[in-house]
């Protein structure tokens, strides 16, 4: 689509996932806040640009765009797209972050790597295109296993400097080229906490655009149960009995959801 967009795009109904930087545009409400329609959008006094579709929500056509933040009107708001989990319709959350993820790839893909041509989006698959040498570019979308690990009742929960002061979450790590997802498993516990482990089954996988990842997550047994930490990525580490668990990451992430496994099917006795 043209980056400046003419008005026959404002006169469908349509949702709209505009960002300024990387904040998206929400209208605010007493319970929850909800996506912008087409009818916000000609409530705003200034109109969207670099306005690309992205497929369809809710069997309504979805666009991104950016949009500046002055003169935005009462009852809009710019926010982070990962705290709207929860104050936010679930599927409109999931489809915000389908939304920040292109947005994101596009701002990354201005010039081509090759020639440093321009880059335009693609006619017929979500690809940019270089109008210089042709080269294509997709999404990009980095693939990362995150891991309960198990030893009989107890669960490995580890502190890394990314987390919140006191937080402890499951193990994660991105995959290596040559890897498959299992080797990557294997490395990272032992990389990162020195623990072998076996009998790694996969769990579940989620999409989590912060900027651009695939969590693939998995539940293994450890052979081992000494841990010895990098002290790099990792600052602490333990096993934990479900009903002595620390302060734990909270939903929508898979890795809450692993730690909600282990609770459920490690009762304490």
């Amino acid at each position: 689509m043209n980056p400046n967009a003419s008005d026959v795009f404002f006169n469908i109904d349509a949702y709209w996932f505009l960002f300024c930087k990387d904040e998206l545009l929400v209208v605010k409400n007493e319970k929850k806040n909800r996506i912008l329609s087409t009818y916000d959008i000609k409530r705003l006094a200034n109109q969207p640009t670099n306005i690309q579709s992205i497929g369809l929500f809710r069997d309504l056509e979805c666009f991104i765009g950016t949009i500046s933040n002055d003169n935005i009107p009462e009852g809009f708001s710019f926010t982070k797209v990962r705290p709207l989990y929860g104050n936010i319709e679930d599927d409109c959350f999931w489809c915000a972050c389908r939304a920040f993820h292109i947005s994101t790839w596009l701002k990354s893909n201005t010039f081509c790597g090759c020639c440093k041509g321009v880059m335009k989006m693609s006619s017929i698959e979500l690809a940019l295109k270089c109008t210089d040498c042709g080269h294509l570019v997709y999404p990009r979308i980095s693939p990362a296993i995150i891991v309960a690990v198990t030893k009989g009742d107890q669960l490995l929960l580890a502190h890394s400097g990314r987390f919140l002061p006191n937080r402890y979450g499951v193990i994660a790590g991105f995959v290596e080229p040559g890897e498959t997802l299992e080797d990557c498993v294997k490395r990272e516990l032992m990389e990162e906490v020195g623990v072998e482990v076996h009998k790694i089954k996969y769990f579940a996988s989620q999409p989590w655009p912060f900027p651009d990842s695939l969590m693939v997550a998995f539940t293994a047994e450890a052979l081992t149960k000494e841990i010895t930490i990098d002290n790099q990525e990792i600052l602490a580490a333990g096993w934990f009995y479900a009903d002595n668990l620390p302060d734990i990451s909270d939903k929508p992430s898979v890795g809450r959801s692993l730690i909600d496994w282990f609770i459920k099917t490690h009762p304490i006795k």
